[in-house]
């Protein structure tokens, strides 16, 4: 329990600092990881994008309206399915503000060697696996 209570506090204070980082940009974190991941696979369709960010297609489609009307991302429907791309703004955007998001998570990390920083990725690996897996060694279902 005191493991799940300080991961759920780092947590929290490492979202706050990002966030104030990219409210400076006018975007929220969850349009940072739109940015970040339309960037990283263009094409994607919005329920990949939704799967990869952990949340429902509805809520990933009220943060695209929102960039769309902004100009950095844009929908191209192909089938029943759209799949997303950014503008040239958005690209231009997505350049600025992840180096200097990543340099933050980094500087945010420094206080582990990296020694330190690998051990704690490959614990949190382990852990997020096996939660993949559920708790009777099956695979969940979703929903």
């Amino acid at each position: 329990m005191l493991a799940w209570l300080r991961l759920a506090r780092v947590f929290t204070k490492v979202e706050q600092a990002a966030t104030d980082e990219v409210r400076g940009r006018g975007l929220s974190l969850g349009q940072l990881d739109v940015l970040i991941h339309v960037g990283a696979a263009e094409g994607s369709t919005q329920q990949e994008v939704a799967n990869a960010l952990l949340v429902t297609k509805s809520n990933v489609c009220q943060l695209l309206d929102r960039m769309e009307q902004a100009g950095l991302v844009e929908r191209r429907q192909r089938g029943r399915a759209n799949h997303l791309f950014l503008t040239p703004a958005g690209r231009r955007l997505r350049e600025q503000v992840v180096p200097a998001h990543e340099g933050r998570i980094a500087e945010l990390f420094s206080t582990l060697t990296p020694a330190e920083q690998v051990q704690l990725l490959g614990l949190l690996r382990k852990l997020d696996h096996a939660l993949e897996l559920g708790w009777a060694g099956a695979p969940r279902t979703p929903g």
